[in-house]
Protein backbone atom coordinates (compact mmCIF):
# COMPACT_ATOMS: atom_id res chain seq x y z
CA UNK A 1 0.00 0.00 0.00
CA UNK A 2 1.21 3.35 -1.18
CA UNK A 3 0.40 6.58 1.06
CA UNK A 4 -0.04 9.86 -1.53
CA UNK A 5 0.73 13.26 0.34
CA UNK A 6 0.03 16.22 -1.53
CA UNK A 7 2.43 19.59 -0.42
CA UNK A 8 3.38 22.61 -2.03
CA UNK A 9 6.78 24.25 -2.01
CA UNK A 10 6.31 27.79 -0.30
CA UNK A 11 8.69 30.40 0.31
CA UNK A 12 9.20 29.12 3.87
CA UNK A 13 10.90 25.75 2.53
CA UNK A 14 13.10 27.67 0.56
CA UNK A 15 16.67 28.81 1.07
CA UNK A 16 18.80 31.93 0.11
CA UNK A 17 19.45 30.12 -3.58
CA UNK A 18 15.74 30.00 -3.99
CA UNK A 19 15.48 25.90 -4.03
CA UNK A 20 14.24 23.79 -1.17
CA UNK A 21 16.63 23.60 1.69
CA UNK A 22 17.33 19.92 2.19
CA UNK A 23 16.13 19.63 5.91
CA UNK A 24 12.30 20.47 4.32
CA UNK A 25 12.44 17.15 2.80
CA UNK A 26 13.04 15.35 5.97
CA UNK A 27 9.53 17.71 7.28
CA UNK A 28 7.71 16.54 4.46
CA UNK A 29 9.04 12.80 5.08
CA UNK A 30 7.59 12.93 8.48
CA UNK A 31 4.08 14.44 7.36
CA UNK A 32 4.32 11.11 5.00
CA UNK A 33 4.70 8.85 7.63
CA UNK A 34 2.53 10.19 10.20
CA UNK A 35 -0.51 10.20 7.54
CA UNK A 36 0.45 6.90 6.12
CA UNK A 37 0.42 5.80 9.84
CA UNK A 38 -3.14 7.01 10.07
CA UNK A 39 -4.38 5.90 6.94
CA UNK A 40 -3.46 2.14 8.22
CA UNK A 41 -4.55 2.44 11.91
CA UNK A 42 -1.95 3.24 13.72
CA UNK A 43 -3.26 6.49 15.88
CA UNK A 44 0.42 7.55 17.28
CA UNK A 45 -1.14 9.19 20.72
CA UNK A 46 -3.00 6.40 21.24
CA UNK A 47 0.40 3.97 20.88
CA UNK A 48 1.69 6.65 23.22
CA UNK A 49 -0.90 6.26 25.95
CA UNK A 50 0.00 2.39 25.19
CA UNK A 51 3.88 2.92 26.09
CA UNK A 52 4.61 2.77 22.62
CA UNK A 53 6.54 4.86 20.36
CA UNK A 54 8.25 4.72 17.32
CA UNK A 55 11.55 7.00 17.14
CA UNK A 56 13.43 7.18 13.73
CA UNK A 57 16.84 5.69 13.89
CA UNK A 58 17.88 5.78 10.65
CA UNK A 59 17.73 7.74 7.54
CA UNK A 60 19.03 7.19 4.19
CA UNK A 61 18.30 9.93 1.71
CA UNK A 62 19.21 9.78 -2.00
CA UNK A 63 18.87 13.67 -2.90
CA UNK A 64 18.23 14.07 -7.04
CA UNK A 65 16.84 17.28 -7.60
CA UNK A 66 15.65 20.65 -6.73
CA UNK A 67 12.10 21.85 -6.29
CA UNK A 68 11.79 25.13 -6.08
CA UNK A 69 8.71 27.87 -5.12
CA UNK A 70 5.22 27.14 -5.98
CA UNK A 71 5.98 23.20 -7.46
CA UNK A 72 3.28 20.88 -6.69
CA UNK A 73 5.11 17.53 -4.71
CA UNK A 74 3.61 14.45 -3.97
CA UNK A 75 5.23 12.32 -0.92
CA UNK A 76 5.09 9.17 -2.02
CA UNK A 77 5.37 6.34 1.49
CA UNK A 78 5.04 2.92 1.98
CA UNK A 79 6.27 -0.01 4.18
CA UNK A 80 9.31 -1.98 2.79
CA UNK A 81 10.05 -4.35 5.53
CA UNK A 82 9.01 -5.45 8.92
CA UNK A 83 11.86 -7.34 11.43
CA UNK A 84 11.62 -8.12 14.66
CA UNK A 85 12.62 -5.07 15.59
CA UNK A 86 12.55 -2.36 13.10
CA UNK A 87 10.16 -1.24 10.23
CA UNK A 88 11.21 0.78 7.03
CA UNK A 89 9.12 2.99 5.54
CA UNK A 90 10.27 3.86 1.51
CA UNK A 91 9.81 7.21 0.75
CA UNK A 92 9.93 9.46 -2.44
CA UNK A 93 9.20 13.00 -2.79
CA UNK A 94 8.51 13.78 -6.55
CA UNK A 95 6.79 16.96 -8.68
CA UNK A 96 3.03 16.20 -8.90
CA UNK A 97 2.58 17.03 -13.02
CA UNK A 98 6.16 15.90 -14.09
CA UNK A 99 6.75 13.04 -11.84
CA UNK A 100 10.45 14.42 -11.90
CA UNK A 101 11.87 12.60 -8.63
CA UNK A 102 13.83 15.17 -5.73
CA UNK A 103 14.20 12.52 -2.87
CA UNK A 104 14.67 8.89 -2.56
CA UNK A 105 14.86 7.48 0.79
CA UNK A 106 14.10 4.98 3.49
CA UNK A 107 13.39 5.50 7.05
CA UNK A 108 13.89 3.35 9.59
CA UNK A 109 12.21 3.25 13.01
CA UNK A 110 11.90 1.15 16.34
CA UNK A 111 9.36 0.57 19.32
CA UNK A 112 10.30 1.57 22.58
CA UNK A 113 8.29 2.48 25.70
CA UNK A 114 7.82 5.19 27.38
CA UNK A 115 11.27 5.47 29.37
CA UNK A 116 13.03 4.60 25.97
CA UNK A 117 13.85 1.43 26.29
CA UNK A 118 12.98 -1.04 23.09
CA UNK A 119 10.90 -3.51 22.86
CA UNK A 120 12.57 -7.07 22.34
CA UNK A 121 10.13 -7.94 20.08
CA UNK A 122 7.59 -5.66 18.07
CA UNK A 123 4.71 -5.05 19.99
CA UNK A 124 2.05 -7.64 17.90
CA UNK A 125 -0.24 -4.32 17.54
CA UNK A 126 2.36 -2.60 15.54
CA UNK A 127 3.49 -5.81 13.99
CA UNK A 128 0.09 -6.64 12.41
CA UNK A 129 -1.09 -3.53 11.28
CA UNK A 130 2.52 -2.47 9.70
CA UNK A 131 2.63 -6.44 8.18
CA UNK A 132 -1.07 -6.05 6.68
CA UNK A 133 0.19 -2.47 4.72
CA UNK A 134 2.60 -4.11 3.46
CA UNK A 135 0.94 -6.95 1.48
CA UNK A 136 -1.44 -4.94 0.29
Amino acid sequence: MKHLLEQTVYYADTDSYGVTWHGTYLRWMEQGRVEFCREIGLDLVEMKKNDIVIPVTNINIRYKASAVLDDKIIVETEITKVSPLTVEFSQTIKNKTSGKVYVIGTVEVVAVNSEGRIYRRMPEVLKNICEQAMKE
